[in-house]
């Protein structure tokens, strides 16, 4: 058995979906243009999924990712990614291959026909206001529609990716209509994940492994992705087996008026 660490080399290229034209003007309106980023690397050895405590680990002591990767500070500023004591991680599934996964929205009424997004009365949770069935839906545990997504589903990727957009950034203008949620969503999931096509179902599969990841300081407070528990506060790693690639996806809450 191979003892040698999992070398990495930063990729100097940006995930389509973040320098899209169009989606830049909603990533602006969304409040997400300089909260949410990504790095790109590329590792040196063969990956199986028994390796990943050693991946994600070798990754977050790697010189190369510490010189790369920035976290946002309490103040709101990018600051240098300290070494950490200690990596948690959560894998998360990978299993999903159509948007048809949202079909859901409008079979309970959140989403109409027409892909108008129902309203609701407003409230607020976290700091986060909501307005509407869909933000009721992803983040109030006793709402009516909470459990039309299991936890095995909530834990999917994709639908973790789509809740992100949807809530956005701390000053947020959100969306009446899903259309632009969901294109957004689609992009940014292909971006980050590989596909092969099995030979003789002609099925669809992923076969990028994804992880939610924190890391804690010697006192085991978490620093990374942030101090602070908040749904919007997350760091996920996506690993490319064929390829050899790690995409590392970070969002930071970060300071609003609410």
């Amino acid at each position: 058995m191979d003892e040698s660490p999992f070398l990495f080399k930063q990729l100097q290229r940006s995930l389509p979906t973040l320098c899209n034209k169009q989606f830049k003007t909603y990533f602006e309106k969304w409040s997400l243009n300089e909260s949410l980023q990504a790095w790109m690397f590329s590792f040196d050895q063969p990956f199986q999924h028994y390796m990943a405590d050693k991946l994600i680990k070798n990754f977050f002591n790697d010189p190369d990712v510490l010189a790369a990767v920035q976290q946002n500070d309490a103040s709101g500023c990018w600051t240098k990614l300290e070494p950490p004591k200690s990596i948690q991680f959560e894998e998360l599934g990978t299993t999903v291959t159509s948007m048809n996964f949202f079909d859901k929205l409008t079979e309970e009424g959140i989403v109409r026909e027409n892909g108008n997004i129902c309203k609701c009365f407003d409230e607020f949770y976290e700091g986060i206001p909501i307005s509407d069935e869909l933000r009721k839906m992803l983040l109030v545990e006793d709402s009516e529609n909470f459990e039309c997504y299991n936890d095995s589903e909530r834990n999917e990727l994709l639908f973790k990716l789509f809740m992100h957009v949807v809530i956005g950034g701390s000053l947020c203008q959100y969306e009446d209509t899903i259309q632009p949620y969901f294109d957004v969503t689609k992009s940014l999931y292909k971006d980050i994940v590989s596909v092969l096509k099995h030979p003789e179902t002609k099925e669809l599969n992923v076969v990028s492994k994804a992880y939610q990841v924190s890391a804690q300081d010697g006192l085991d407070r978490t620093f990374y992705p942030s101090a602070e528990e908040h749904p919007q506060n997350f760091a996920y790693i996506v690993i490319d087996p064929i390829k050899r690639h790690v995409t590392l996806l970070h969002h930071s809450w970060g300071k609003g008026f609410w």
